[in-house]
């Protein structure tokens, strides 16, 4: 038992410094072909190092090749790059050594659209080339790479992580926790749909800023316990409409598939959802135990501390790079 004790802080210590660092991954990046011309656009989800000039690095580091022939580099503006190509082609291959410039951390998720459908892709220090047949239909294969996006994007969101831990850790009985999660699941379902279909959007510095403070808040509530728990699923299911928002950027960022954008947007929600279950899971064994513990309080307050600080660090951060 004391394992896992062990592991869940130093898991909420991981994962308040990987908030810190603005997490490992490089960005989203969204590829357009049209005809013979090629576009890439990144958006970045980590600050680079401030004497990196990013958009320099990735017209350096980017090459687009098109049925074997290499696709010759036409414009460069901030972070969108133009290739024009010999020829419409039918299989592309994206050559990525940004790693070269930012570190082995380095790792890109990318949608790549053409007028007969979209295919998802992954580029990292390890895995530097994407080969993608466009010739292939994408929908509804290319809607179905939605739902490994779908888990990627919760694994690797140290912010929604934090904020499902912080949501369960008081603990309560089995129809509590359910009532909490399903909150959350509702409301983020609700506002990550309407947003990616551009129903409705909010600046993302805000909806960036309220996540984190939403992690921060649930974390202070979790030092009053009896409080918490008695409206637990409401807060759950205001700061999910939130973190709706936050999960649709990454859609917003890589598109989602001409002729398959339901498909595509429930196979997102389903691997966000396997995620956060996986997640939940995982800390399930050590919330079964703390009911039993004479230590639940201290454990609770433990590690509602220590959430409280990465939000607020973290809150802090996202306000002064809006501003």
């Amino acid at each position: 038992m004391q394992r896992w004790l062990q592991g869940a802080l130093l898991w909420v210590a991981a994962a308040g410094a990987a908030l810190a660092h603005s997490g490992d991954a490089t960005g989203f990046a969204a590829v357009t072909v049209h005809d013979a011309e090629v576009t890439y656009r990144l958006t970045p989800t980590a600050q680079p190092a401030p004497d990196t000039d990013l958009g320099k690095a990735l017209a350096d580091k980017i090459s687009i090749t098109a049925d074997g022939t290499p696709c010759r580099l036409t414009a460069a503006t901030g972070l969108d790059l133009r290739f024009a190509c010999a020829a419409p082609p039918s299989e592309l291959m994206i050559r990525d050594d940004l790693a070269d410039v930012v570190g082995n951390t380095h790792h890109v998720v990318g949608m790549a659209s053409w007028s007969g459908g979209s295919l998802s892709f992954d580029l990292a220090a390890s895995q530097r080339e994407a080969r993608l047949p466009l010739g292939a239909p994408a929908a509804p294969q290319g809607a179905g790479d939605f739902f490994l996006l779908g888990v990627e994007h919760i694994v690797t969101g140290y912010d929604h992580l934090l904020f499902v831990l912080a949501l369960v850790l008081c603990g309560g009985s089995l129809p509590s926790l359910l009532k909490i999660i399903t909150a959350f699941t509702i409301a983020h379902s609700l506002t990550l749909g309407a947003a990616a279909l551009e129903l409705l959007t909010l600046p993302s510095a805000l909806v960036e800023a309220v996540i984190a403070l939403s992690i921060a808040y649930v974390a202070f509530e979790n030092l009053m316990p009896r409080y918490a728990l008695s409206r637990r699923w409401l807060v759950s299911f205001l700061f999910g409409l939130v973190h709706g928002f936050g999960f649709s950027s990454v859609l917003r960022d890589i598109g989602l598939p001409k002729g398959g954008e339901l498909l595509a947007l429930l196979n997102f929600n389903l691997g966000v959802e396997a995620g956060q279950i996986a997640a939940v899971l995982l800390v399930l064994p050590l919330l079964l135990w703390l009911r039993q513990s004479a230590w639940q309080q201290a454990v609770v307050r433990t590690i509602s501390l220590v959430v409280l600080a990465a939000g607020l660090a973290l809150f802090a951060g996202r306000v002064l790079a809006g501003g």
